[in-house]
């Protein structure tokens, strides 16, 4: 770090000398493995009726994808890289471009203290909170992330872009193991096979009669499944020379990838584990049954050994990788907010080096967020962070799907044909509102999350329930409150700006731009 003053960043829009890596093999490592991160290697929050969680996974999944398509005919319109904010102030309105930005910053500010409170969780696996508190392993966790950060602006995108190639590594081979064990190869010799579908059922053991239950526990799956998926809109925009077929090659890896490493891999896993899985493989090293991952736990009972301790390490590493990351992305993210004058202008001043300190600052203090957990069961406050950032996921795909409907209705008012687009969404149109509808109604099933069932009795969470939807009113009062302040003003449709920053060659009958997504 710089121990002179800051300086401000190059005037340009956006902090494109802050971005991953961009190269032709870094978009196809992005594309494969854009969403594959800690979350669903290391399952930590076990689901627990696989018939539940495989019709979540697969309704989340399904609006996942429309939402990049939508994003995908969008970004590629445009010749160079732009946020989801820059394109929701121009095809859109203003104010929902900077409600967009804040809230996409507050979707990493949260997600980091959320993957350190993740990582103690992990840790705990070998030494139990009460022998070691937790903070210890936080502080040391946060100081390393933010000495990473604070050395080179590049390094945390450059260690994820590394780590990713291990991560798929691990899950893949975590997938075929799981085939094994669920055949019989494992040393206990026990061919499970699909033994816990049937016993205590797809459903669980409790309640699992009925259309009413069964919905009710889907629905209450439905918060872990969003959470599973959240970053999945994280995109720049890379250059290429053929952006049809690039960006037709990140929505094609994006189906495989919810395929295989979602829906294939929660298949598997509840071939391999019953429901009481956590508490009964970690009852001998912990002695709170601390909820680490599933995989784990079904190594562990499968009478696996050293791998259950080299998978835990694994994931600890993974975990810590994408905190580093969210950190980069939520101080990119503040320091790019404050380029386009909707922060103030001090926290785009950089150091030497290129890294927006006081962003950085102010991004690793709301980290410390995971302090929380020192003083409450660490699984509770995961599980807010989880209910928080995933209603802020919602909310960035939702404002996604309508610039894309903005988007569609200019083109229709000023006459672009849809052979002018670089790349055109799947299903069009009527995609992006079957998405619009998915997500609004996931949105409401979130609710279920704060229900809880003991004794036999139905009870209701508030504090869960305040987590999950207090980003509603943020998010309308950011937009209301842009509003009033600066007095602007929807975008029609007529009076949109297609045509700023396009090449000659962009013209509607020409070859159209060269960006492309890239996740």
């Amino acid at each position: 770090m710089s121990s002179g003053r800051p300086r401000p960043l190059p005037s340009e829009p956006g902090i494109d000398h802050v971005s991953p890596p961009t190269s032709d093999h870094a978009l196809g490592l992005t594309d494969i493995y854009g969403s594959l991160t800690p979350r669903q290697i290391s399952m930590i929050s076990m689901p627990r009726t696989p018939a539940a969680i495989i019709i979540s996974y697969t309704i989340v999944g399904l609006a996942v994808y429309l939402v990049l398509s939508a994003l995908g005919e969008v970004g590629s319109w445009l010749p160079k890289p732009y946020t989801v904010a820059d394109q929701a102030v121009r095809f859109c309105d203003p104010a929902l471009g900077f409600a967009l930005g804040w809230i996409s910053w507050l979707k990493y500010a949260i997600v980091t203290p959320n993957q350190l409170t993740a990582a103690a969780l992990v840790v705990s696996y070998w030494v139990d909170a009460e022998q070691v508190n937790p903070g210890i392993w936080i502080t040391i966790f946060l100081s390393i992330i933010v000495s990473l950060n604070c050395i080179n602006h590049r390094l945390p995108s450059r260690i994820e872009f590394y780590m990713a190639s291990c991560k798929l590594v691990v899950m893949l081979g975590l997938m075929i193991l799981s085939i094994i064990i669920a055949l019989g190869g494992a040393p206990d010799h026990d061919r499970k096979g699909f033994r816990y579908w049937l016993y205590p059922g797809a459903f669980g053991s409790h309640r699992r009669d009925g259309f009413i239950d069964k919905f009710s526990i889907t629905c209450s799956t439905m918060s872990s499944a969003t959470f599973a998926y959240i970053g999945s809109e994280r995109s720049g925009m890379c250059h290429f020379p053929n952006v049809r077929k690039a960006t037709s090659r990140a929505i094609r890896n994006t189906f495989y990838r919810i395929l295989v490493f979602h829906l294939l891999a929660i298949t598997l896993l509840g071939m391999i584990i019953p429901q009481n899985s956590i508490s009964v493989a970690f009852y001998s090293r912990a002695s709170h049954g601390a909820a680490a991952s599933a995989f784990v736990a079904a190594l562990y009972l499968a009478g696996i050994s050293v791998l259950p301790d080299l998978l835990n390490a694994f994931i600890l590493a993974f975990v810590l990788s994408i905190a580093n990351y969210d950190l980069y992305l939520a101080t990119k993210a503040m320091c790019d907010l404050s380029l386009k004058h909707r922060a103030p202008a001090f926290l785009s001043r950089t150091t030497h080096r290129g890294v927006p300190i006081y962003a950085l600052g102010i991004c690793s203090l709301l980290a410390t967020l995971a302090y929380l957990n020192v003083n409450q069961d660490s699984t509770v406050v995961f599980g807010y962070f989880v209910d928080m950032v995933t209603m802020l996921g919602l909310l960035t795909w939702f404002s996604i799907l309508v610039t894309h409907i903005s988007f569609v209705r200019a083109r229709k008012a000023q006459g672009v044909p849809d052979k002018s687009l670089a790349f055109r969404a799947r299903f069009g149109l009527p995609g992006t509102c079957v998405a619009l509808v998915l997500c609004l109604f996931i949105s409401v099933t979130i609710v279920f999350d704060s229900f809880s069932f003991e004794s036999g009795e139905r009870r209701f969470n508030v504090s869960s329930f305040v987590a999950s939807y207090i980003s509603i009113p943020l998010y309308i009062l950011l937009m209301v409150g842009y509003k009033v302040a600066v007095h602007s003003k929807h975008v029609q449709p007529k009076d949109v700006d297609l045509w700023t920053d396009k090449t000659e060659h962009d013209h509607p009958n020409e070859a159209p731009s060269t960006a492309a997504p890239c996740s």
